[in-house]
Formats: structure tokens, sequence, C-alpha cells
């Protein structure tokens, strides 16, 4: 859960100690002359401070308090209020030039699934963002997501729209930030991944927190992440750190078996490649890595042995069997259908109804 401010009064204006020091002495019927001689202070010094020109530092706080009886914490805390207003003025000032920026970030989509705050006023919407990234400003966001040296950059969808993909990925880290998770230990992970197995014939409610829980004890955070407009992408794996690694999922294809697959297939690049390597799975990408992610997805869902015993039995053909087989492997049947069409056994137009529809509650 991210906390964001909101219905903040933001003034765009900064009212000087001064004005208060100003009302203060004339409430005691001070001039600007009689409070110099008071405190020891040069007139003019005491002229500029009220003119907001110097600032009240600790030491002249501390004397208006014995001349004025007005504690010292209190001019200190106008005086920085007032030069942080002075500094918020000159940083929204700054920001209207680089608003043109925003265009690239899905911002309504985005406020929509209240991953940052919506507001009317372009520079508040502005920094939400902003905040949102963790980054000072688009400077910032450009060398964390812009530079086409980053690994995901590789991606054809990251290309297409580098906003969308980059507020996709900036949220798995996020959430992934909210995962304790134990040091990597991979043989942990190969025995989280044996027991996921089962899983895959759970509801949602049951098997998304056993996951997330199974694979934070072996080092790895597993985040479910609702995919926005135009990122067409299934699944993220990265290290965010040399012990903990991230499996970041949507549910762009909304079926059970795509996303069994698409996590078994993330869970392979991490037992299989380096922890320098990014990939951002869309469904164009085909390469060495990314076939041997399949090959490991495909195999541990249904073992070489047992596929090849039910092809060659010919009864695929049939719910029943599909069923059946299923029961016997151990995992949902809707992952031997997807199975089954991918290879070619089935049309993808047959046998759709074993697989399971999910949706974001």
């Amino acid at each position: 859960m991210i906390k964001q401010l909101q219905n903040q009064f933001i003034p765009d204006y900064a009212t000087p100690p001064g004005d208060t020091l100003l009302e203060t002495i004339q409430a005691l019927g001070m001039n600007q002359a009689e409070l110099a001689k008071r405190t020891g202070r040069p007139l003019k010094t005491v002229n500029e401070i009220i003119k907001g020109k110097v600032a009240i530092t600790p030491e002249t706080a501390l004397q208006l308090e014995r001349v004025l009886g007005v504690p010292a914490g209190f001019w200190n805390n106008l005086e920085r209020n007032y030069r942080e207003s002075l500094a918020r003025l000159d940083e929204q000032e700054r920001l209207q030039k680089q608003l043109a920026w925003l265009k690239q970030i899905p911002v309504k989509a985005i406020a929509k699934l209240e991953w940052f705050a919506a507001f009317d006023d372009p520079v508040q919407q502005f920094q939400a963002v902003l905040r949102f990234f963790g980054v000072a400003s688009p400077d910032q966001w450009e060398n964390l997501w812009g530079k086409p040296a980053a690994a995901y950059r590789q991606s054809r969808a990251f290309q297409s729209d580098p906003g969308a993909v980059a507020a996709w990925l900036r949220k798995g880290e996020l959430d992934a930030q909210q995962i304790p998770c134990q040091a990597y230990d991979a043989a942990k992970f190969q025995a989280a991944l044996s027991h996921a197995r089962a899983l895959t014939t759970a509801a949602p409610e049951e098997f998304c927190p056993a996951l997330t829980r199974m694979c934070a004890n072996a080092g790895v955070a597993v985040v479910f992440v609702p995919e926005l407009p135009k990122v067409r992408v299934s699944g993220v794996t990265r290290w965010l750190s040399p012990d903990k690694a991230l499996i970041q999922l949507s549910l762009f294809y909304k079926r059970d078996d795509q996303l069994w697959f698409t996590f078994f297939h993330e869970a392979g690049h991490i037992v299989l490649h380096g922890k320098r390597d990014v990939f951002l799975e869309e469904d164009t990408l085909t390469d060495d890595k990314e076939n041997q992610a399949n090959d490991f997805a495909a195999n541990l869902l249904i073992s070489p042995a047992d596929w090849e015993r039910f092809i060659q039995a010919g009864s695929y053909r049939t719910k029943t069997a599909i069923q059946e087989f299923a029961d016997e492997v151990g995992i949902a049947p809707g992952i031997v259908v997807g199975r089954l069409q991918h290879d070619g056994h089935l049309p993808h137009s047959h046998c759709n109804d074993l697989k399971r529809r999910l949706v974001w509650i």
C-alpha cells in the first residue's frame, strides 16, 4: 500500500516571518527603532528581517523571545516554514516548464488503479508522479527508465510505450518492497516450485498468498500487478539485489494456464540465468534464454515422460481424458489444454472451457 499526499492546501504565496514580527511590535506599541535598541541589532537588519530579506537566525529568535516574550521556537518555525514555502514556489515554477514530460505517463489509467492520487492541478499531479517513481525530476526519470542501455529497453513493448511499462515495473518494485524475503536460496526455491505445482488447482484467494509466502522464504518476491493499457506484458523477472529476486505477473491473458505458465517461465529465468539479466515477457519474444525458460516451465509442470505417455495414448482429444490426466499429474486441466494447443494437438478454439478465467478484484 502506498500512502499518497491528498487534499492538501498548498498556497501559491509565501508569508515572511517579518509580517508577524511587525504585527507583534505594533501591538506592543513598539517601533522598529526601539526593537533594534532592545535586541542590539542594527536598525537596517531589523528592517530587512521585517521585509523578508534577512532570515531570522536561532540567535535572533532567542533575542526576540527575551524582548517580546514570544518563544524562540515560534520564530524559528515561522522562518523554516517561510523558507520551505519559497523553495516550493520556486520548484512549482520550475516544474511548470517540465509538464510536457507528463504526456508520456498514462496518468489517468494509473490514478484509476489508485497507484497515486489524481489532481486537477497539473503541478500537483506532476509532483505525485515523481513521488510514485521515487525521482526528483524528469531528468532522473530518464536516467533510470529512459536510457537505451537499460536491459528492459530491449523489449519491443517497452520501446512502444516506455511510460506505461515503466509505471507497471515501478509498481512491482514498490509492492516487492513490502514483502519481507529471506536471502535467495536456490535449493529452497526449487523446492517451492515443486510445491507450487499443486497450487495450480487452487482458487486465486488461496494460491496468491501461498505462492507469495513460499517464494519469499526462498528469496523471491512474487507480486501480482494489474496491467495498464498498451502494456502487452505478462510478466517480468529481475533481481532487486544479489539476495532478492522479483517475479512480477499480470493477467494480460486472463486465463489460469497462461498465468501459471508465465510464473514457471519467470522462475526458469531465476534458476537458469544471471542476476544481471532482466526479462520482460511479451508474446513476440523468442531467443535462446526465452526458449530455455519455456522448456523449464513446460517440463516442471508436466514431466516429459508423462507428457509423452499421454500423447502416445491418443486420448487427449476428449475433455474427460484431459481432466483425468490433469488429476493424475496434479495440475489444473487448463494447463494441459494450453500445452495441447501450443504443441498443435488441439485447435485453439477447443476445450477452452477447461481453462479458468481470472479477473482482478
